[in-house]
């Protein structure tokens, strides 16, 4: 469970880390594209989100706050689904989700399996919490 984890977490953490090393215009590109917030959310989501994804990533690696940071780690997936949902059934011309920058390009056909995979198995680990927190920053902090 702890190797899910990790993977769970390391998802973010490459996600965020993708839009936060370029400009934010680039994702804020791909916001638009959505066609689904207004433009002063838009900049606002472009700026703020890559963070959350990063924050939440790496709390969910190193296992700090692990029930909390993994029901983070589902809510984000869970906007992500719904958000690529609407798109595809809106027939939005998408060829990339933008979900990885410019590091790895996925069509959103099959971004949204994997993210619905990745929200089934966050709600795995936070059902079998005890053991998702093996070797983490929690388990650590109790034995204190």
């Amino acid at each position: 469970m702890w190797v899910l984890r990790v993977f769970i977490g390391g998802i973010f953490i490459v996600s965020g880390l993708s839009k936060i090393l370029g400009p934010y215009q680039n994702f804020l590109y791909v916001i638009q594209a959505y066609q689904l917030l207004p433009s002063g959310l838009e900049v606002l989501t472009a700026q703020i989100f890559p963070w959350m994804e990063f924050m939440v990533g790496s709390f969910v690696v190193l296992g700090l706050w692990t029930r909390w940071s993994l029901a983070g780690a589902g809510v984000l997936f869970g906007i992500l689904v719904g958000v690529v949902g609407q798109a595809l059934l809106r027939g939005l011309p998408l060829e990339s989700c933008g979900c990885f920058g410019a590091w790895i390009h996925v069509k959103p056909q099959t971004v949204i399996v994997m993210d619905s995979f990745s929200l089934l198995l966050t709600l795995v680990l936070l059902r079998r919490l005890p053991q998702a927190e093996k070797f983490s920053a929690d388990s650590y902090f109790d034995k204190l």
